[in-house]
């Protein structure tokens, strides 16, 4: 059994795109691996800075989740910002992550042209 580890980030209400390019994967995922969906709140802050949406956009994942058939019985969800260690990690991911090597990758570029 494989473990699945993946996450959306919490800026609203889940659309078809999420649903397509996720959550549909994630659903069948859960029938045959060991499954960890997390709701990214930490990452949301980057974009999605408001933190009187914050706690609402979470539940609004979480609510979304759940009604496209994640089910908590196959699949551990969590709250990104409630596992302190992702901090640390990215911490030490960040210590060895290069400007050149982020340059490359598709989202990096995506958001360095949104947000410059």
């Amino acid at each position: 059994m494989d473990i699945v580890l993946s996450g959306i980030r919490s800026t609203g209400k889940l659309h078809l795109g999420n649903y397509y390019g996720a959550l549909r994967n994630f659903i069948r995922m859960q029938e045959e691996n060991s499954c960890y969906f997390f709701i990214a709140d930490i990452h949301s802050l980057t974009t999605h800075p408001d933190p009187k949406m914050l706690h609402q956009n979470v539940k609004n994942v979480l609510v979304d989740y759940l009604a496209a058939g994640i089910d908590p019985e196959k699949s551990v969800i969590y709250i990104q910002s409630d596992l302190h260690e992702t901090a640390e990690l990215y911490l030490y991911l960040n210590m060895h992550a290069y400007l050149g090597e982020l340059s490359k990758t598709t989202s990096f570029k995506d958001k360095a042209r949104k947000q410059p």
